[in-house]
């Protein structure tokens, strides 16, 4: 039997079908909370009236962008027909997880003890009628860490704003209209005592909101359990991502909108739903503080061979995606024979020689990924300080960070990388 290197976080499309803004991936900052009344409403609307309008985009070319990105790779709810098994990111590590997966004992055990990404990934199904098309577009082209307790985050793909726009038209283009104000005469403050009541922070992260009672997130246990902890959105983005009258028919019965939902129905009556959504969308946030980049260690003065960066870096994130093709019946994932909208590059580190040959440039020849630019850094090393960056808000439109949508490295894996490089790639 041989294992996929597909099975451990292949792209990581996982972590959302919408998310933040295309301004800003932290999302627009709201105004003090307001009162019941009139000025839920009016907060309401100006939460609306923040997301920057976008083009329509075209639904039938968004069905083929569908395809062609591959989202059935990872998520279910696209209108594709689901992937095979064998290229399904996703379903091999629950397979793995529930101990279908057809491989040795050992291996099974070994995997099931590092198994934590990618186990949950949230469905596109009912997008429309939960999520705003603007949101949707700016998510695509800059996605950022919706689900705190999920371990990965979309990648960055190589998408532009017309197709963004395109593939959010195809995902709402079913959306029921519902009635744009329904919060009149709702209660802030009684949606925060609701809020606290109905125990929303148990699953929930509210970031921003202050004198919140502080839950401890239930034991991901059971199936049900995990994934409603691990795909419960942080609550400080839902005012960007939703309409108050699909988040008010959300809070009533999520399964009648997305049926196998892990969001609970939690009893409550509509006017109480109404308040907890008033509370929602205009409790007063506070600004998120900036975030930085770890520190960049200095190479180590230690001999570091291949073995020890394979080990400890290449063969633990980078190989899902620049993978042995014979070793997984001819896909080498994305960043070797291509996929998820990417060109094949020939890249291959699941050997010394693989890497050692480098990429496939856009005029078909061959680059070496140890190559320096101006700065001097090798262009691997690049990728990789990349992602710490694009977790820090600071995404560099002309280098995309690697892992793609996994957490970055930290900084001794980088070093070691570096140092590696730096004294020749012994073996």
């Amino acid at each position: 039997m041989r294992a996929r290197p597909l099975l451990a976080a292949l792209v990581a499309l996982a972590s959302g079908a919408a998310a933040c803004t295309s301004e800003d991936a932290r999302g627009p900052e709201p105004a003090a909370p307001l009162s019941a009344g009139g000025g839920v409403a009016a907060a309401a609307a100006g939460a609306a009236s923040a997301v920057s309008a976008a083009p329509a985009g075209d639904p039938g070319r968004g069905q083929r962008l569908v395809a062609e990105y591959q989202c059935n790779r990872c998520h279910d709810g696209t209108g594709q027909a689901p992937a095979p098994r064998d290229a399904h990111c996703v379903q091999c590590h629950q397979d793995i997880a529930a101990g279908r997966f057809q491989a040795p004992a050992a291996a099974m055990k070994r995997w099931n003890e590092n198994l934590v990404q990618l186990r949950d990934v949230p469905s596109l199904a009912a997008a429309g009628d939960r999520l705003r098309r603007d949101w949707i577009r700016g998510f695509l082209l800059s996605p950022h860490d919706l689900r705190p307790r999920l371990h990965a985050t979309m990648p960055r793909l190589a998408i532009g704003p017309e197709q963004a726009s395109d593939i959010a038209a195809y995902l709402t283009r079913d959306r029921r209209e519902r009635p744009r104000e329904p919060l009149g005469g709702a209660s802030a403050a009684r949606g925060r005592e609701l809020y606290e009541a109905k125990g929303c922070g148990t699953c929930h992260a509210f970031t921003g909101a202050a004198g919140l009672t502080a839950v401890a997130p239930v034991k991901a246990m059971e199936k049900e359990t995990r994934a409603a902890v691990a795909l419960a959105p942080d609550l400080r983005h839902a005012r960007d991502r939703m309409e108050p009258a699909d988040l008010v028919a959300w809070v009533l019965d999520p399964g009648a909108i997305k049926p196998g939902t892990p969001m609970p129905q939690v009893p409550m009556s509509p006017a109480e739903a109404r308040d907890l959504a008033a509370f929602l969308v205009t409790a007063q946030l506070s600004p998120r503080a900036p975030a930085s980049a770890p520190a960049r260690l200095p190479p180590l003065s230690r001999r570091v061979t291949y073995d020890e960066v394979d080990r400890r870096v290449f063969r633990g994130t980078c190989r899902h995606c620049h993978s042995e093709p014979d070793y997984a019946l001819g896909d080498g994932g994305p960043g070797n024979t291509g996929g998820f909208g990417f060109k094949p590059r020939g890249l291959n580190i699941a050997t010394y020689e693989g890497i050692a040959a480098g990429y496939v440039d856009d005029q078909g020849e061959r680059r070496s990924v140890f190559s320096r630019g101006p700065d001097g850094v090798p262009r691997l090393v690049a990728a990789l300080l990349a992602r710490q960056a694009e977790e820090a808000d600071r995404a560099d439109p002309a280098v995309r960070g690697m892992p793609l949508g996994l957490p970055a490295l930290g900084p001794e894996e980088i070093q070691l990388v570096e140092s590696w490089i730096a004294q020749g790639r012994p073996q």
